[in-house]
């Protein structure tokens, strides 16, 4: 499997190609276990199209189709510029790029957004991305996991969102959590 190719169809929402090809490194980046995984460990929070071999990714395609749905909106849309568009897919494409760590752990680990922005910071010269940007894609991925942002087993509290770019975010990827979906895959490509 080449992970790069994966999210090839997710790649061609980004405009900008720079940001295109920022992309794509942060997903060379991420670890084998990535694109294995099912979204949930447990089965008990996504929905049947992101559990068993690849569901992490499914999920994320998913999240991704959501954002682009919605950036296209007119009425929502107009909100962003074109660079923030491309800036917010990314975030989501690699939100949950370390969910059960740098090295594969069995469950989720509960700081993972945390984790991922900080392995962005650390990957950050092998990145097209000036500073600024970085902190939009670390900003915008901090607080995904919205309200369930404390955790009886751990003592870090993750971020809230609060501006228009961490809320569509969360939303994205809340959305693509819910249970009543029904997307259908093939060949881990959402059908139209």
């Amino acid at each position: 499997m080449q992970k790069i190719e994966v999210f090839n169809k997710e790649y061609e929402y980004i405009k900008n190609d720079r940001y295109k090809k920022c992309a794509k490194k942060l997903v060379e980046l991420l670890p084998d276990y990535f694109f294995k995984v099912p979204a949930s460990s447990t089965g008990k929070y996504h929905p049947s199209f992101s559990l068993g071999d690849g569901g992490l990714v499914r999920h994320t395609k998913v999240a991704i189709r959501i954002a682009k749905e919605l950036l296209d909106n007119n009425s929502l849309g107009h909100k962003f510029t074109s660079d923030e568009k491309d800036l917010l897919i990314i975030s989501i494409m690699i939100h949950d790029g370390l969910k059960h760590g740098k090295e594969e752990n069995k469950y989720t680990l509960f700081d993972h957004p945390i984790i991922i922005c900080n392995y962005i910071k650390e990957n950050k010269n092998k990145l097209p991305l000036n500073d600024e940007e970085i902190d939009f894609v670390t900003n915008a991925v901090s607080s995904h996991m919205g309200e369930w942002n404390t955790n009886p087993y751990s003592d870090v509290t993750l971020p809230l969102p609060k501006d228009k770019y961490q809320r569509f975010v969360h939303m994205c990827d809340f959305l693509s959590s819910r249970k009543f979906l029904d997307v259908k895959f093939e060949n881990n490509d959402i059908i139209d």
